[in-house]
């Protein structure tokens, strides 16, 4: 039987549905961008139920976190970009019946449930913290974390007094512990097992200006004992987009890069969601330059501040992350000497023409919009900006060929405009990867000849002859 959809006037997207934890209510989303959904909701406690329609527009990303009863929990950032919980009854949604449970505050909000609790991950400064509170809106407590980083978890069923969450950053490997919901005390449950020595390593946060004069949060994780000489080979990474958030994590890749002496920084830029849906608005549309000055800002603070210099600064990002390296390195072609867009978004007047393209105008607006937004996008789409004449950095970009996320038409695109008019001696290549997509499952085999690539072709041109460590693959091989 069809429970929803079928109507002409209501076409949508995308469509999830749930169902709460006693199976009293499903819940179906609807929504035809990233950002923005309408909410419905049927009692199954009542077979000829009708759907009862919680929000009828997508002015707000709300969903069903808990119920107790006919009593809701949503969570919401509906009036409140750095998102709350609100209560109301299932019998009557409607919004004019909302009461705050726990109200927005200034950080931005990721609850979960579990243990007959609710807990609140905020996000501050793009660093995790977590509150405890009971049923009625009571703090417990703040959990104290193992380190400064992203944890995550925190969530199970209401009747289990025990879970279990997850702690990582740049430097440590993600690790589980168990959680006692009653007492606050967790214990160590699983940590990997992996050749690197956290102990070795270190994360500064810092904050730095970008061109508008807002204050950007920037991680930059390295061995310990780093000399600020300018000549460290660095990995400048960023995304900027869609109200994705970039929190500490752990990655082998990285791990491999830092082994080599090499430093790892990752700015939260605007466009993101570290800061809410106000950032995350401050950085869409004809706002969208606002990312790429956060980018090349970071590029001038960690040269300026001796990490790195040009020589030795390569910058990198995947996706939106990919439209992010391909307009700063055409705006910015001298700040850099190698360029990795991997997977990128680099025809901005055509993307949404393309497989998943048109589900991304909230961030980008299209070339169809209006002759603002056709000459706004004209004015960055990096393969519309590669120019006669101009070095370019040393640039490797990276897709696949069954991409069906953002097709590798515009990775073809962007290499042929580099390849005809780069006019230095940087080399320009494309690696593509056969019988791969975006990215998301890439066995372990491919990553490893994807990275070391990309490392090979990173660390060569920035002049080195052998890598910076060769103890470390001298032991790898051994």
């Amino acid at each position: 039987a069809l429970i929803f959809g079928g109507v002409p006037e209501e076409k949508h997207r995308y469509i999830g549905a749930s169902v709460t934890e006693d199976n009293n209510y499903l819940l179906i989303s609807a929504a035809n961008s990233t950002s923005g959904n309408k909410l419905y909701l049927k009692d199954l406690k009542k077979p000829d139920s009708k759907l009862v329609t919680l929000l009828d527009h997508e002015d707000s990303d709300t969903n069903v976190l808990e119920n107790v009863g006919s009593k809701l929990y949503l969570v919401t950032n509906l009036n409140a970009p750095n998102k709350k919980i609100i209560t109301v009854d299932a019998s009557d949604p409607r919004q004019e019946n909302w009461e705050d449970f726990i109200p927005e505050t200034e950080n931005v909000l990721s609850p979960n449930t579990g243990g007959g609790y609710f807990f609140a991950e905020y996000m501050i400064d793009a660093i995790s913290k977590v509150f405890q509170y009971d049923y009625e809106g009571k703090l417990i407590r703040e959990i104290e974390l193992p380190g400064i980083g992203s944890a995550s978890g925190f969530g199970g069923k209401k009747e289990e007094k025990e879970f279990y969450f997850s702690f990582t950053n740049y430097y440590t490997p993600g690790s589980s512990y168990k959680y006692n919901v009653e007492t606050g005390n967790y214990v160590p449950h699983w940590t990997p097992e992996i050749d690197f020595n956290s102990d070795d390593y270190e994360s500064k946060q810092v904050f730095y200006t970008s061109k508008d004069g807002t204050e950007i949060p920037m991680i930059i994780t390295y061995k310990k004992g780093l000399k600020l000489n300018s000549k460290n080979p660095t990995i400048l990474y960023g995304y900027g987009g869609f109200n994705i958030s970039l929190t500490p994590s752990f990655s082998i890749v990285n791990a491999v890069w830092m082994e080599q002496g090499g430093v790892y920084a990752v700015p939260n830029l605007r466009g993101g969601g570290e800061y809410g849906k106000k950032w995350h608005n401050s950085g869409v549309k004809t706002k969208k330059q606002n990312v790429f000055d956060d980018f090349i800002a970071a590029a001038e603070y960690l040269i300026e501040n001796k990490y790195t210099s040009s020589e030795n600064l390569a910058i990198r990002g995947g996706s939106n992350g990919g439209l992010l390296v391909g307009a700063t390195m055409t705006q910015r072609p001298e700040l850099m000497k190698v360029a990795l867009p991997a997977v990128g978004v680099l025809d901005m007047l055509r993307y949404h023409t393309f497989t998943a393209g048109a589900g991304w105008h909230y961030d980008y607006g299209t070339s169809e919009d209006s002759e603002e937004m056709f000459q706004y996008l004209k004015a960055y789409s990096p393969i519309h900006n590669v120019k006669e004449g101009v070095e370019y950095p040393a640039t490797l970009i990276t897709t696949g060929d069954h991409d069906d996320r953002v097709v590798p038409a515009h990775s073809f695109k962007f290499a042929a405009e580099l390849q005809e008019k780069q006019s230095g001696s940087n080399p320009t290549l494309i690696r593509i990867e056969t019988n791969a997509g975006h990215g998301a499952g890439t066995p372990v085999s491919k990553i490893i000849e994807q990275y070391a690539d990309i490392f090979a072709f990173t660390f060569y041109n920035m002049n080195y002859k052998e890598l910076p460590n060769k103890a470390v693959i001298k032991e790898f091989k051994e």
